[in-house]
């Protein structure tokens, strides 16, 4: 007697090993393309540069310090989507409604932002954001590295400091994720719809579906982002509340920049996330399908006669 017939849901642990993953190889695919951005020449030049003056392994600097953040983060967002997908199905059918689904994206997106995000954009932004000169060796950075930014952060402004705009950083997240999972379930059951041979979908497909699903996210919350960055960068005046600071952050950007301010690179930004969503999309359908159907296949010799 077998067992395959009643199909089991999927693992919390095949959920968050298959994010993590997807987040690894998203990072190794767009490192070269951050490293690259950062420089004032061509794209392609750049590159080419880069490889020629410092070899190939030049375009995955600092990929350690990248990976230590996207790897948590994708494991988290996909656990925890998945995880609140299923408490929000309906018990007969147990499938999950447009609403449920954008709902159980805007937790994901809250509980990343609290889990990782936050304390890590923090850091990155303080390390973007100090000057010094390479050239000089007397001139040395406030911080030298991560490890030392969250070490000087906490000692001179308190724990506290790396949640700065964790309000603005979750409400960006949760309606990315909201946007980002809602288009992804429903253009993909569209695929399915035009394709019902199909039991999967091809990797290509899923790509695409990512693609276009990870483009929504920037421009649901491309204000909310803007004013994030700008928070966070600075310290925080005492006496002066986080609402009061945000608003007195968009009302200067209104009033200096104008309505374009707020959109300040969006077209960089979805260059960037969009493609990555595409990957990490196609990896975890990927290594999730195939956890599952190992972890099936070990059900079935354990379960039949």
């Amino acid at each position: 007697m077998s067992r395959s017939a009643s199909k089991k849901p999927v693992g919390f642990a095949t959920h968050i090993t298959a994010g993590g993953i997807a987040g690894a190889c998203e990072a190794l695919v767009c490192q070269p393309l951050d490293t690259i951005k950062t420089k004032p020449r061509g794209v392609f030049a750049t590159g080419a540069y880069i490889v020629r003056r410092e070899t190939p392994l030049a375009l995955y600097k600092g990929l350690g310090a990248v990976l230590s953040g996207i790897v948590p983060k994708m494991a988290i967002r996909f656990a925890s989507f998945e995880a609140y997908k299923g408490w929000l199905a309906d018990k007969q059918t147990g499938k999950t409604s447009v609403g449920g689904i954008f709902l159980a994206g805007l937790g994901a997106g809250t509980t990343e932002a609290i889990a990782v995000v936050t304390p890590m954009e923090v850091v990155k932004i303080r390390l973007q954001a100090q000057q010094h000169s390479l050239a000089d060796p007397l001139d040395t950075p406030r911080y030298r590295n991560a490890g030392h930014a969250v070490y000087t952060i906490v000692r001179e402004e308190g724990f506290s400091a790396l949640y700065r705009g964790v309000s603005l950083t979750a409400l960006r997240q949760a309606t990315n994720q909201g946007a980002n999972f809602t288009a992804y379930q429903e253009i993909k059951k569209l695929a399915h719809r035009f394709q019902p041979d199909l039991v999967e979908l091809p990797s290509y497909q899923h790509m695409f579906i990512g693609l276009i699903s990870g483009a929504m996210g920037p421009f649901s919350n491309a204000p909310i982002d803007t004013i994030k960055t700008r928070l966070q960068k600075a310290t925080a005046a005492p006496g002066v509340s986080a609402f009061a600071r945000i608003t007195g952050i968009a009302a200067d950007m209104w009033r200096t920049e104008g309505f374009r301010s707020f959109y300040k690179g969006i077209t960089p930004r979805v260059l960037r996330v969009a493609p990555g969503q595409a990957i990490v999309f196609a990896v975890y359908e990927r290594v999730s399908n195939a956890m599952e159907k190992i972890t099936t296949l070990r059900e079935d010799d354990g379960y039949s006669e």
